[in-house]
């Protein structure tokens, strides 16, 4: 049986395509799933999940020096397309992450949050982490989680 699709949001057909076959490559054979998205991102540059994909499987593979790399991408895509800085301390507060390329670009923030702390960059990830308590107050992407995770490593 066929493992569902996911649900990317409003993409081109081939670019759709490549990414759900990186991700059923990835349940099998992770170094496949690899060049499908970025195969993907080749012909996509301006779609998000691409950069989702690319940093979320490199950062469960270890690679974490590439998955910061693409992180930092998307996230610069999602604050162009939002309008904003590539610096996200001059990034807006939100009142609540909404969806889109502004949510992407918090939520991108947060996973690289993450990286960082995977990375032994504490204090960076610290740094992100202060940035997303004033962006998002509310939590809304999660970021709680991370930092909690901050602090534990301390």
């Amino acid at each position: 049986m066929e493992a569902p699709s996911i649900d990317f949001g409003e993409l081109p057909a081939p670019i759709n395509e490549l990414l759900q076959r990186g991700v059923r490559a990835y349940r099998s054979d992770r170094e496949l799933a690899d060049p499908l998205f970025r195969q993907a991102l080749a012909l996509g540059p301006r779609e998000l999940a691409t950069y989702y994909c690319l940093y979320k499987i490199h950062t469960y593979m270890g690679n974490l020096d590439f998955a910061a790399g693409i992180a930092k991408q998307g996230m610069a895509e999602a604050a162009r397309q939002a309008g904003w800085s590539v610096d996200p301390a001059r990034w807006p507060p939100q009142n609540a992450a909404g969806d889109g390329p502004a949510r992407f670009a918090l939520f991108t923030l947060k996973a690289l949050s993450f990286i960082e702390l995977k990375r032994d960059n504490r204090e960076i990830a610290l740094k992100h982490l202060a940035s997303l308590k004033h962006l998002d107050p509310s939590g809304s992407v999660g970021w709680s989680v991370i930092s909690e995770l901050a602090q534990g490593s301390a």
